[in-house]
């Protein structure tokens, strides 16, 4: 079981350091840009939203998760209705997907 308020948790402070980019498009340019190091998506989002950034996120070698709803997801940034959120972290990247996975998370990511 996901703890879901750590990770939301963690979307906050991360909002508070600057490390987040939020909105499809922003989130897109970031990934192009090589400066995103885990991309959460929004289960409750468009279908074609999630295979456009799966299909980013394979091709960019970035870690992703369908996570958490939009209004969950956009209340723990402070915004609203953002279907797409990417950290620019790494240790906060890091720590969503330990948390996610439910458990240590052993080795590096490819775009440490």
């Amino acid at each position: 079981m996901i703890n879901k308020q750590k990770v939301l948790g963690y979307l906050g402070l991360s909002t508070k350091a600057g490390k987040i980019v939020f909105g499809t498009d922003a989130v897109t340019e970031a990934i192009y840009k090589k400066k995103i190091k885990l991309v959460l998506i929004a289960e409750d989002c468009a279908d074609r939203t999630k295979n456009n950034f799966e299909n980013l996120c394979k091709n960019n070698l970035i870690p992703y998760y369908i996570f958490g709803t939009i209004e969950e997801n956009s209340k723990a940034i402070g915004k609203s209705n953002k279907a797409v959120i990417g950290i620019k972290d790494i240790n906060f990247a890091n720590q969503i997907i330990k948390i996610i996975n439910g458990g240590e998370f052993i080795g590096k990511n490819k775009n440490a």
